[in-house]
């Protein structure tokens, strides 16, 4: 067995969603942000949106037609911690489950059902299931395709996920299962992921790579904002570790919500097969992180997406999106 993550910029064959099944996405701004997501990535590749069954009638007023629709029993909508992580296996498809305990069992996180919707995908396509007894999600990791992955402390060694685990025994995991070499460690995530709907850190809204050689890292410009502190030393951290090129992408200007400091950021943007779906906040360092996406990924149009009620609710636009790679 010969594993291997393509990165998310290599090819795909589709694009999954799930569409909003918690009670508290169940409304109209966020089915208007979900199916935006998923309509325009289906103007690139194929998409298969999974749906509650009693979601089904809502879903398709708001999904194009030419978007697969699969009925599947759902408790949230983050496929991408609770769905498959598609791999190579010696040239041929395979899925990791991982397993999935809610971002660390918190106790307003029903998982039960989700913990099935690896296998379901796997299923789907024909892919060979390959289980892990890791406790992960795929927002939490971060691959270049060429050995390196991006991990974050509190996640994958939290208490909360895999209390009886050694850094070297993720570290192994890890890598067996991605096809990587070394994982690059950053102490903590944005402030508000340690909030009550957060997830302890995930590294997707933190820093990601553009190609091989290149990170792309949230910088929160304002002394104000806690994580200012934060994407300070993650970038220190990440010059330590690598010799990538380090591209800084300067946070939205917008501080607050109602509910405290924002975790908006650019970096939670999505690599279709020749675009990029990129989070919008109708904030003015829009046009600024769309120039910057447009110089590190050439070739591919950049879309902006209004991802506002998406991280209302905890998440961006990678979170609810999963690549299938061609293979």
């Amino acid at each position: 067995m010969s594993l291997l993550m393509p990165p998310e910029w290599a090819k795909h064959e589709r694009t999954w969603l799930a569409w909003p099944a918690a009670e508290f996405a169940q409304a109209e701004d966020a089915y208007i942000a979900w199916a935006e997501v998923a309509n325009t990535a289906a103007e690139y590749e194929p998409v298969s949106v999974l749906v509650n069954p009693d979601q089904r009638v809502i879903a398709e007023k708001y999904l194009s037609k030419a978007i697969e629709l699969l009925d599947c029993p759902l408790d949230d909508s983050w496929i991408r911690d609770s769905g498959a992580t598609f791999v190579s296996d010696s040239g041929k498809l395979a899925a990791i489950n991982w397993r999935f305990n809610g971002w660390g069992a918190q106790s307003w996180s029903n998982y039960a059902l989700d913990d099935k919707v690896a296998a379901f995908m796997a299923e789907h396509v024909g892919a060979k299931v390959i289980e892990s007894q890791l406790v992960n999600e795929g927002g939490g990791i971060h691959t270049n395709g060429s050995g390196l992955l991006l991990a974050t402390e509190t996640v994958q060694l939290g208490i909360e996920r895999n209390p009886d685990w050694t850094r070297t025994e993720v570290e192994g995991e890890l890598n067996s299962k991605l096809g990587t070499e070394k994982v690059i460690w950053v102490r903590r995530g944005l402030t508000r992921d340690y909030e009550t709907f957060g997830t302890k850190g995930h590294i997707d809204i933190v820093a990601c790579f553009a190609d091989e050689n290149t990170l792309l890292v949230h910088d929160q410009q304002d002394q104000s904002h806690p994580d200012y502190s934060v994407t300070h030393e993650v970038i220190a951290k990440l010059e330590e570790q690598t010799d990538c090129r380090i591209v800084k992408v300067p946070a939205p200007k917008a501080l607050k919500d109602e509910l405290g400091y924002v975790d908006y950021s650019y970096i939670n943007h999505y690599i279709l097969n020749d675009a990029v779906l990129l989070c919008s906040f109708a904030d003015q360092n829009d046009g600024t992180a769309r120039g910057i996406l447009q110089e590190v990924y050439p070739g591919r149009e950049i879309r902006l997406i209004d991802a506002r009620p998406i991280f209302d609710r905890g998440g961006g636009i990678h979170c609810i999106t999963q690549q299938q790679p061609a293979i």
